[in-house]
């Protein structure tokens, strides 16, 4: 792994998830959220957790999340049982797979 790989896992990012909702099932996706948000926001090295949810596209919501680095994220969330949950809770409600991003601030 280069340096600047090393570094970019090492800071503050921004997880960004773009979510699409099976038509219909808008609130049932966003009571579940709310029933787990706190397995998420719980996690060693989440700093915040925010879903939004489209204005023009009322099936797609995205979330955020800022995470101390993307290796907080990968190895005290994704590789842990709280992903499980999480996703058990979130996952039925998919139309597909999210799309998941991380991202820096520019200087």
């Amino acid at each position: 792994m280069s340096s600047a790989t090393r570094a970019k896992l090492a800071g503050m990012v921004l997880e960004v998830a773009l979510i699409d909702v099976s038509p219909g099932q808008e609130h049932q996706f966003a009571e579940a959220y709310r029933t787990v948000r706190h397995v998420l926001a719980g996690t060693p090295g989440c700093r915040s957790v925010r879903m939004t949810r489209g204005v023009e596209s009322r099936s797609r919501f995205v979330l955020l999340v800022e995470w101390d680095s993307v290796t907080a994220h990968l190895e005290n969330f994704r590789d842990s049982d709280r992903f499980g949950v999480w996703r058990a809770a979130i996952g039925p409600h998919f139309a597909a797979p999210p799309h998941v991003e991380h991202f820096t601030d520019v200087d």
